[in-house]
């Protein structure tokens, strides 16, 4: 839901995806969050958040 607003013809880069999660984090409702997409994100923060968190 994050990425609404973007062309679904263009891929979206693992550094993009990581960026878009960690500007709208306060839009992410984590408690509804699916093991795939909660494993998503925590593949991209272990590979770009360089120490910063988007939840543990």
């Amino acid at each position: 839901m994050l990425a609404w607003n973007r062309d679904i013809t263009r891929p979206i880069s693992p550094e993009e995806a990581f960026a878009l999660y960690e500007r709208n984090w306060r839009f992410v409702d984590t408690a509804h969050l699916t093991a795939a997409e909660t494993h998503l994100i925590q593949s991209l923060k272990s590979q770009f958040g360089a120490g910063r968190l988007l939840f543990s």
